[in-house]
C-alpha cells in the first residue's frame, strides 16, 4: 500500500470499530478498507459474486419441471451408489 488517508471519528465510533476489529482478529484499518471494499465495490467480484453475475446474464431454459423431474430421479437411480 502507498497511499496513505486521515479519517477523524467521534470516541464512540473508534470504539466500537476497535470492537469489532477485536472480535475480527484484526486491525481497524483493515476493517475499514474492507468495509470500503464492500461498500463502492473497490475490489474485484469475488468468485461467488462473478459466477452470480454470469449466470444472470445467460438465457438458461430448464425446459418442463416434469421431465426435468424424470432426469434427476433417473440419474439418482444410475448411480453407482444408489441403493
Amino acid at each position: 500500500m502507498t497511499r496513505r488517508l486521515q479519517v477523524l471519528l467521534d470516541e464512540e465510533r473508534y470504539r466500537r470499530l476497535e470492537q469489532a476489529a477485536r472480535r475480527r482478529r484484526s486491525s481497524v484499518a483493515t476493517l475499514v478498507r474492507d468495509a470500503l471494499d464492500r461498500t463502492y465495490g473497490l475490489q474485484g467480484p469475488d468468485a461467488t459474486e462473478a459466477a452470480d453475475r454470469f449466470l444472470a446474464r445467460l438465457p438458461l431454459d430448464v425446459g418442463d419441471w416434469t421431465e426435468a423431474k424424470r432426469d434427476i430421479a433417473g440419474a439418482y437411480e444410475r448411480a453407482p451408489d444408489a441403493q
